[in-house]
């Protein structure tokens, strides 16, 4: 079955859900648009000062190596 990048990227996130749970966050998918995944932050990570990093190292290398066709990761 083919799926759509969007349930590609839901997939990716519910495999990376646990590891951001363990430190009480958690990341919810608002969009994916031209390659741009938009997700919310929610918990522990919303308003923590590694959240970007947390975006750019953790949840964007993962998608980008689990999905080519992802640019980048933006947090809103």
């Amino acid at each position: 079955m083919n799926q759509t990048i969007r349930e590609r990227v839901a997939k990716a996130l519910e495999e990376l859900r646990p590891r951001l749970q363990a430190d009480g966050g958690d990341v919810e998918l608002l969009g994916v648009d031209n390659g741009i995944v938009q997700v919310r932050l929610k918990g522990a990570c919303a308003g923590c000062p590694m959240a970007t990093i947390t975006i750019k190292m953790g949840v964007e290398q993962y998608l980008k190596k689990k999905i080519p066709e992802i640019v980048r990761v933006e947090a809103l």
